[in-house]
């Protein structure tokens, strides 16, 4: 996870900039990250739910409806091309996935195959889903002080663990691939070099 301390600093950072930059897609991605290093995943979730036949295209209304939730302070015409940036082939209709990797702070190669290795880590059954079921003997939750005391079980630990992931009142205790990838974006954005991110995430995810 992003230390306290560095993911303040970036969404005070992240903030200012939003102000200033011109660049839609830059104004957005600001907005994201200062709301902190879950920013851009929620924004994400948001989509996902709007996507009710699952085939992961927005048109230009749908888009505009989700950044409007999302609560993004951008006029019409930016929102509109930011959606044009993204649909490249002019067909009227984009992808949320690649919106979101367009969204995404620029990130190394070292700092994708870590974070890829972390969620194939959590997920124990290979299905693309991490749930309660996967954390179990792969988070430990015996030093945990709620669990020490009696205040939660082992389900409740880890169902509190996943919420970390997911946007605040539409939990669904559940992790995909794109939804741990756009966490993580966010926290690499507070960390400036490669080595204290990759050491981050080797010891929070113990990875070899």
């Amino acid at each position: 996870m992003a230390t306290h301390r560095s993911e303040k600093e970036m969404m005070r950072n992240s903030a200012k900039k939003a102000h200033t930059c011109t660049d839609p897609m830059e104004k957005l991605r600001h907005q994201a990250l200062a709301r902190g290093a879950g920013g851009i995943k929620g924004i994400g979730i948001k989509f996902r739910i709007m996507d009710d036949n699952g085939d992961k295209a927005l048109d230009f209304s749908e888009f505009k409806k989700g950044l409007t939730e999302c609560k993004v302070d951008m006029t019409n015409q930016e929102m509109q091309e930011c959606f044009d940036k993204v649909d490249k082939d002019h067909s009227g209709s984009i992808d949320f996935d690649e919106f979101l990797q367009s969204l995404r702070p620029p990130m190394s190669q070292a700092r994708k195959s870590i974070i890829n290795r972390a969620f194939d880590k959590l997920d124990k059954t290979g299905d693309g889903v991490v749930t309660v079921e996967d954390l179990k003997g792969v988070y430990n939750v015996k030093h945990n002080p709620k669990y020490l005391n009696g205040e939660m079980d082992e389900d409740q630990i880890l169902t509190e663990f996943l919420n970390r992931f997911d946007t605040p009142n539409e939990a669904d205790g559940k992790i995909c691939r794109e939804e741990f990838i756009n966490y993580y974006s966010g926290v690499s954005a507070s960390i400036d070099q490669d080595i204290y991110f990759t050491t981050m995430m080797r010891n929070a995810w113990k990875l070899n």
